[in-house]
């Protein structure tokens, strides 16, 4: 979604874990990096960006991932904080030893019962959720220009605002 409005092409990146895309936007060179890892490892991916591409600084990267907590296709830009359970984000601070990294949340709603997140996560969506959820991509998108425009403070502000 994202790389096709920049018209970047990823590919796999040896010891990155991840497909991996530059490409300069707004002056500056922008990476954008998908992980080929499972979920509960995406940490693997997001070390090799931040060690191959970012010269180490885990502060630059920029993680979009699903939020249980939100509403689905409601959008928040986040700078640090917790897990809140997440296992991609675990992984991400059991290899980064740092969760001081800016977030794009996607909502996806939560399931009927806490022991139910992870059927949740898995299961297939309702058309209406389905089609909230895309919404929600593309106004993930929307914010990722922001933060590479804007910087993350900026793009926090004009975002949480809007829903």
């Amino acid at each position: 979604m994202l790389g096709s409005r920049f018209g970047v092409d990823l590919r796999s990146e040896k010891g990155v874990y991840a497909r991996v895309g530059a490409v300069q936007a707004d002056g500056k060179r922008v990476v954008f990096a998908v992980a080929e890892t499972f979920m509960n490892e995406s940490g693997l991916a997001a070390l090799g960006v931040v060690n191959r591409f970012l010269d180490g600084d885990a502060t630059r990267l920029v993680v979009v991932h699903d939020e249980l907590d939100l509403p689905p296709g409601t959008v928040r830009v986040k700078v640090g904080g917790g897990t809140a359970g997440h296992n991609g984000l675990r992984s991400i601070d059991q290899h980064l030893k740092r969760l001081d990294f800016c977030r794009i949340r996607i909502g996806i709603g939560k399931p009927p019962s806490r022991e139910r997140g992870a059927s949740h996560v898995l299961s297939k969506p309702s058309r209406a959720e389905s089609e909230l959820v895309a919404l929600g991509v593309e106004l993930a998108a929307d914010a990722i220009e922001l933060v590479i425009s804007d910087g993350p403070e900026q793009a926090m502000t004009q975002v949480n605002a809007r829903q």
